[in-house]
């Protein structure tokens, strides 16, 4: 049976087993690596698994192990998905193809990232590919306030002037603990988190998932 994981610290708290077991009815397993030492955990998906999930803080160090990179992966420089096809790896950056797909209803217009990891720069190119005229603002660049007709919120906790957003649809990236869920226009992580894994397990098992299993996944989660 292939065996497919996520690796990355801390990642106690990740919903991907559960969305992977909804994804696939439970016929394949799926670990959470959750470790410090990226070489061990490399070490570990090269001999032991299929493809794994890549989150922080090990993006770049996944782009930098692959021997093949999708054109949005290279432009962007991080991965979060990569699949062993009989000793190479190729590497996919998941978080664009999400964010792509959340914009394709949106009006297009202005739009500001806020964060410069991973996810930020994934979600500036996935912008900026849907025809918004994207702007990206570092940790701390935003104290004076933020005005875009869309806003990607990629940090992990509020900052000073994240109080002071000014937008008509807000991305927000994180799911566990989102810090600006009272925005008129919101987009919550779920759904980030949703896209990822729907696009994503369908390019690492070659099979499409059960999205309507996935999205009950959120039900309990979202009432908690």
């Amino acid at each position: 049976m292939d065996k497919y994981g996520l690796i990355g610290f801390p990642i106690a708290h990740s919903l991907s087993p559960r969305l992977f077991e909804a994804a696939y009815g439970g016929r394949y397993t799926y670990d959470l690596i959750d470790t410090e030492d990226f070489e061990k955990a490399w070490e570990g998906f090269m001999y032991g698994y299929r493809a794994v999930n890549v989150t922080a803080p090990f993006k770049g160090d996944a782009f930098a192990c692959a021997d093949w990179r999708s054109p949005e992966c290279g432009r962007i420089g991080a991965a979060n998905l990569c699949v062993n096809e009989g000793g190479m790896v190729k590497a996919y950056n998941s978080d664009y193809l999400a964010v792509k797909a959340i914009l394709e209803p949106l009006e297009r217009g202005t739009a500001a990232v806020i964060g410069y990891g991973g996810a930020g720069r994934a979600a500036m190119a996935a912008a900026e590919d849907s025809g918004f005229s994207t702007t990206l603002y570092r940790h701390g660049e935003i104290a004076g306030g933020v005005s875009a007709d869309l806003i990607i919120y990629t940090l992990p906790r509020a900052v000073e002037g994240s109080d002071r957003l000014e937008c008509r649809n807000l991305l927000e990236a994180n799911y566990k603990d989102p810090c600006l869920s009272g925005h008129p226009g919101y987009i919550p992580g779920t759904e980030w988190l949703l896209q990822q894994a729907v696009l994503g397990y369908a390019l690492m098992t070659g099979e499409k998932p059960d999205a309507e299993a996935m999205k009950a996944v959120f039900r309990p989660h979202a009432k908690a």
